[in-house]
């Protein structure tokens, strides 16, 4: 696994002061993308909240699960959430170090009381002393919120700054993009109110034991049900004790609201869990295990593989204005193509961290993470050996049918109904559960065009090239080699 040192620069740390009118929350920023472009201190918000405890609790969920590792509990470092401004609302978002856990708080308009949001996204600083003066508030006195450098440090930016230097797996970057592919197949699948919500989650297990059957939950009248098996409307819950970052917002809570796919047999799933606050809602979206990171769920293999779709994301981008909601049919009849080729090619913006979903919205959101927005695809370990099979001619086509020379093995890939099955051990383990494996990857991008002239001076290059510093002025980074992998952390396949 690949690690970098990401580099973040602030005027100053964040702060909680007391003014004479209230408090005044002062979350800095670092480097991020704006329409105006890079900015090394962007600006996105002024103003009063109207519900100002329940936003410091759910600023500290989002970055207790920044700061987790929910799989082989190690000490860790953690990166600042990322704060979007869609001009309607302000979405602070995070992964968890061990890759299994994306959170994410959404203040609404009306929890901005009515005041718009500057567009844009960079990280926010959310430092110790910060994190315990929102932890030691109380009441609901007036608090202004300021995201982004006050008027007086916008003349001083020339000055000393402060800088945090955090590691950045791959694999978090990777479980962006994985994280709203998966969510984008969720349906509503269960809704409980305010004091129903809080007596479930109160209740639930502080762990699972290693090898033991996955939880599940239906719902049952006005509650949820624990289940060891799944039925027509079972939610999965791996890891129930993953949830305890919604413990912050209970208090506040006015509605819970579940999430998941239509149940495979008795496989995990992954889920959401929203929380229904005033004026806002905080989501944890978990993996289908605690020991699996959303990083190999492969979800996005497919649209990195097609050209198609990349040229379909360069046009669909230039579309895109920081939406708080896009709408694939109105960009499909925009961009003057179908639907499919639009969520294709939304998918592989998101890979590039440039949408995110919304499940409660049921759609995706324009977004641009600050950080080099090809290294997810430049290291995903199946789509890098795919296209190293592609320039080392390793694909025999014959028909439906297809040879893969892998090393000193043959593969035997099948096509069947759309779905390409392979003779490997990825296969058999997964059954394309979990995306294609490498050598069923390689084949469709043969059939798609590929060839071993265009795939290696360019393809093969990025598999080996140094990690680009960060679209923000801000930010560097460094590649690093991470040491002792967890089972999370582990390439998906390596047959």
């Amino acid at each position: 696994m690949t690690r970098s040192v990401q580099a973040l620069a602030y005027v100053r740390p964040s702060a909680l002061e007391s003014t004479g009118s209230g408090r005044l929350l002062g979350l800095e920023t670092a480097g991020g993308l704006t329409p105006r472009g890079a900015e090394a201190h962007p600006r996105f918000f002024s103003g009063f909240l109207a519900a100002p405890q329940v936003a410091a609790r759910g600023l500290l969920a989002v970055a207790d699960v920044a700061a987790a590792r929910y799989h082989q509990r190690i000490p860790t470092g953690s990166l600042d959430p990322v704060v979007t401004g869609n001009g309607d609302r302000l979405r602070f978002e995070s992964f968890s170090a061990c890759g299994g856990v994306y959170a994410r708080l959404d203040v609404l308009e009306e929890g901005l009381g009515g005041t718009e949001t500057g567009h844009g996204t960079t990280n926010v600083d959310v430092n110790d002393p910060l994190r315990e003066a929102l932890s030691r508030m109380a009441g609901d006195d007036p608090m202004h919120l300021r995201v982004g450098p006050d008027e007086m440090a916008v003349t001083t930016l020339a000055g000393q700054v402060v800088e945090k230097k955090v590691p950045l797996p791959d694999r978090w970057l990777r479980g962006f993009a994985e994280a709203q592919v998966v969510s984008a197949r969720f349906d509503l699948r269960a809704e409980l109110t305010g004091a129903e919500a809080v007596r479930f989650l109160r209740s639930l297990p502080r762990g699972q034991a290693r090898g033991r059957a996955p939880l599940w939950v239906t719902q049952s009248g006005r509650t949820l049900r624990p289940t060891t098996r799944p039925g027509a409307g079972a939610v999965c819950l791996p890891g129930p004790d993953r949830l305890v970052a919604l413990e912050r917002v209970l208090r506040h809570a006015t509605g819970l609201r579940v999430y998941g796919p239509v149940p495979d047999g008795a496989l995990p799933t992954s889920s959401a869990w929203e929380v229904a606050l005033p004026g806002m809602r905080l989501t944890l979206t978990l993996s289908p295990d605690p020991a699996r990171g959303f990083s190999g769920e492969g979800g996005v293999l497919e649209a990195l593989a097609t050209e198609d779709a990349a040229r379909d994301a360069e046009l669909v981008s230039v579309l895109l204005a920081w939406e708080p909601t896009i709408d694939p049919a109105e960009l499909a009849a925009r961009a003057g193509l179908d639907v499919d080729r639009v969520r294709a090619a939304l998918t592989r913006l998101g890979t590039a961290g440039r949408v995110g979903y919304d499940v409660a919205d049921a759609a995706y959101f324009h977004r641009e993470l600050p950080y080099d927005a090809d290294r997810a695809e430049r290291h995903n370990p199946r789509l890098v050996s795919a296209r190293r099979l592609v320039a080392e001619g390793a694909v025999e086509l014959d028909g439906p049918t297809a040879t893969v020379l892998s090393g000193e093995r043959r593969y035997r890939i099948r096509e069947s109904a759309g779905v390409l099955s392979c003779t490997c051990q990825w296969w058999a383990d997964h059954q394309g559960r979990r995306g294609p494996c490498k050598h069923a990857l390689a084949v469709r991008m043969v059939r798609r065009g590929a060839t071993p002239d265009a795939a290696s001076p360019v393809r093969l290059a990025d598999s080996t090239s140094p990690v680009r510093t960060s679209a923000s002025p801000a930010a560097e980074t460094a590649q690093t080699t991470a040491d002792g992998p967890d089972r999370a952390d582990r390439s998906p396949e390596t047959a």
